[in-house]
């Protein structure tokens, strides 16, 4: 049988723990066969690096599609003037667009990316997604702008969107509401009834303060935003609480559901949100934060309350790059308060247990096929240190 041996100073099982002076043993699919004793290997036989081996990363929230806009619109102009820009640039080649995915796909897979739940407005990315060496879950994403009216198109129109993404050993899917502030009831109800029993959700949440200003008492920009796209909101009645109210009123409990971004989060949402469903999850994408408000979540609300943390890149379209280990290195710069070891959870097996995939990724362990990366990561005083995000992709 063929195998390849590898080992660090530091390997970090994803779980939190960390192994030193061990070799990992894999064979040619990248199953893990064994881990054991650096003693017992002759160490011309075994691939050794410096700093640390992690797991693959598990990027929970990509725009993929969008890969063809960085660089197109302005950092720090907040939310809604954001979404503005990103709809001015509507008109670009579908050949720019296909190329700039291909690329997206393959930078993920560079920096150490197994898979992704990648948000998908449209069919575009579906011909990469299949020759892809990235598992994709799919969240086919439905607004109809708060307008009950017109749920029932919108949502036939997305189903057709849903249909021809592929559900495969490689690729999963489900329909799911793209944040609070721009899906009615009707539309939620509709999605609810269409998805599977063992269907993931995912909705962007609490990005702006301007959200929870809309249904804390419908101030805030909100309003003229949606005159702006010649949508009235005369029949909105705001719910006198935060955004997650509106959520967990309409979301199905019964279904895993990844919260993201979270940036105007509070203490009592996260209470509230695991009260109304323990399969809770909690995606962080702190370089999209930066990118569009200057902010970034208050992680110590999340790990105070024992709250499953993800990470995910967002778009190019609102970051720099398509990095996990970038989104953690932002988290431990801005945040010293987390561990790198803590950050690694994050960044896999909470990853995997966030789109049912801990089956095969997110830990180091005996049977698993997580993918192997390589981080220039020291320590300090007993406390590790990230130099830099550049990474290896050694499986």
């Amino acid at each position: 049988m063929h195998f390849q041996k590898y080992s660090a100073p530091y390997i970090f099982d994803g779980f939190g723990h960390v192994y030193e002076d061990k070799v990992i043993i894999v064979d040619h699919f990248g199953t893990i066969l064994s881990i054991e004793d650096s003693a017992q290997h002759d160490h011309t036989s075994v691939m050794s690096i410096q700093g640390a081996i992690v797991p693959g990363f598990v990027n929970t929230h990509c725009h993929l599609e969008l890969s063809h806009m960085k660089g197109k619109v302005q950092t720090g102009t907040t939310l809604l003037p954001f979404i503005n820009q990103v709809v001015s640039h509507r008109d670009v080649s579908q050949d720019l667009i296909l190329d700039a995915i291909e690329r997206g796909d393959e930078e993920m897979f560079q920096n150490g990316i197994v898979a992704v739940g990648d948000i998908s407005n449209k069919n575009d990315t579906v011909n990469t997604k299949k020759e892809s060496k990235i598992f994709y879950h799919t969240f086919v994403e439905m607004f109809d702008f708060l307008q009950d009216q017109k749920s029932q198109i919108i949502f036939d129109q997305y189903l057709t969107v849903f249909e021809q993404h592929n559900e495969d050993e490689h690729n999963r899917k489900s329909m799911v509401p793209h944040a609070p502030y721009s899906v009615s009831r009707n539309l939620f109800s509709l999605i609810n009834r269409a998805n599977k029993k063992d269907s993931i959700i995912s909705i962007h949440n609490q990005e702006t303060v301007q959200e929870n200003l809309l249904f804390e008492d419908k101030t805030g920009q909100f309003p003229d935003f949606y005159r702006g796209f010649g949508v009235n909101l005369d029949a909105f009645e705001p719910l006198h609480e935060s955004s997650m109210a509106y959520n967990i009123e309409n979301l199905d409990p019964s279904k895993p559901t990844i919260f993201v971004h979270n940036t105007e989060t509070t203490d009592s949402d996260i209470q509230i949100a695991k009260e109304w469903n323990k399969n809770t999850f909690w995606a962080s994408c702190p370089n999209a934060n930066l990118y569009i408000e200057n902010r970034l979540p208050r992680y110590d609300f999340f790990i105070n309350q024992g709250a499953v943390i993800t990470i995910g890149t967002d778009s190019l379209t609102s970051n720099w790059q398509l990095s996990i280990a970038a989104e953690i290195y932002t988290i431990l710069k801005y945040c010293s308060y987390v561990p790198f070891e803590k950050a690694i959870v994050w960044a896999t097996s909470n990853g995997a247990a966030a789109l049912g995939l801990n089956d095969r990724f997110g830990c180091i362990k005996t049977g698993m096929m997580p993918g192997l990366v390589g981080m220039n990561v020291s320590k300090n005083e007993g406390k590790f240190v990230m130099h830099d995000f550049d990474v290896i992709r050694l499986v």
